[in-house]
């Protein structure tokens, strides 16, 4: 004991006198001493409590060149690492990146607590776990975000996925960065077709050009058929999560369940209208299937679908069965423009009107797409 006290107070006669170029010199080489040599437990403890007294160096060098020495090591003392954690940032970048002491639960306090420069540190690390991941995508600001999507060896849950795209899904660098994850769920990227659509609406020159009230229908129907697209592609595990977020979106509205319906998104179509009536999967597959048409519009009624709408319903739902049965890879064409010629004279008005109109547009990109194909053969 009495050893370790003259250690420690010879060591802080020094330092009162040393050069801050001496000081950090000697913090790094007694950092490395207490790693890589052999010490008796009295002179471990010494060399321990000097370390901790040059926590309070007025020097940055000096706490830099202890950091340095002893960040990386799992046999580092853990108050030290923490306390270096929570220095400036160039002291706190080795022990932050770094350190294989410091826990999740560290590193998650490091970052509500820190600030920018703390948390893209944390976002830097060689690996990031999902509960540090959680806590940056909720806390985080735009660059330490580009940093933690930049990382591949972060591990970013799917809820932190969508709350970074609710966050900051309106930077384009970072909505690039998501898009381009093939593990990014269904509702995170229709979140950002919306963002995409708000910033093509609040473009001046947009504005200017079109108009707000017909770039706001543009922006609806760019954005409905993004959700379309993107229902198509999507696992079946994830249908109703994003079926949910639609609809607590207010997006399950009767023109988009329509286009879903005459695009053949035939899972995505039954994932809505099982959660809209709360009946059971597997009995709403078969009404739609092979249900006879009273069946199919007592169905969709119970989705909460008026009287009036849901014969338009039951009629494309029809016309989707048969032109599944004879040209599967032509649905949307043979539908719309079926659809389209049995209501041709109907008394279109409201919802309606609306819903028809929205078919009939369908139906003319279908027939230019169509001829984009056409075109190209006959040059090739």
């Amino acid at each position: 004991m009495l050893g370790r006290r003259v250690i420690v107070e010879a060591f802080l006669r020094w330092v009162e006198t040393a050069k801050t170029g001496d000081r950090a010199r000697a913090a790094n080489a007694l950092g490395r001493a207490y790693l890589q040599s052999e010490m008796s437990g009295d002179e471990r403890a010494a060399a321990e409590m000097a370390m901790t007294f040059l926590l309070d160096d007025p020097s940055p060098r000096v706490r830099l060149a202890l950091a340095e020495a002893i960040a990386w090591s799992p046999d580092a003392p853990r108050s030290l690492i923490l306390s270096l954690a929570e220095d400036q940032p160039e002291v706190a970048c080795h022990a932050v990146t770094c350190s294989p002491l410091l826990s999740d639960a560290d590193l998650v306090d490091l970052a509500a607590r820190g600030n920018g420069a703390t948390r893209m540190l944390i976002a830097a690390r060689a690996h990031v776990t999902r509960p540090v991941s959680a806590a940056l995508a909720e806390v985080g600001d735009e660059e330490e975000l580009l940093c933690l999507l930049e990382n591949d060896g972060a591990v970013i849950s799917s809820l932190s996925l969508k709350r970074i795209s609710e966050r900051l899904g309106d930077c384009c660098d970072i909505r690039n960065l998501l898009l381009d994850r093939s593990d990014l769920p269904a509702d995170a990227r229709q979140l950002l077709t919306e963002h995409v659509s708000n910033a093509l609406i609040s473009l001046p020159l947009a504005q200017a050009a079109i108009g707000l009230q017909r770039l706001q229908r543009i922006s609806r129907e760019a954005t409905e058929a993004a959700i379309v697209s993107i229902a198509g592609d999507i696992a079946p595990r994830e249908i109703p999560d994003l079926v949910r977020h639609l609809r607590l979106n207010g997006r399950l509205t009767p023109s988009f369940l329509m286009h879903a319906l005459c695009a053949g998104k035939v899972d995505f179509f039954a994932g809505t209208i099982v959660d809209l009536t709360g009946c059971g999967e597997r009995r709403v597959r078969s009404i739609l299937a092979t249900g006879r048409m009273h069946a199919v519009r007592a169905l969709y009624e119970s989705a909460g679908l008026p009287r009036d709408i849901s014969v338009i319903f039951v009629e494309a739902t029809m016309l989707w069965r048969d032109a599944a049965r004879k040209a599967p890879g032509s649905v949307l064409g043979n539908v719309c423009g079926r659809l389209l010629e049995k209501f041709r004279h109907h008394d279109a008005h409201g919802a309606i009107g609306e819903l028809l109109d929205m078919v009939e547009k369908l139906s003319v990109t279908e027939q230019r797409q169509s001829a984009r194909v056409y075109a190209a053969l006959a040059a090739a």
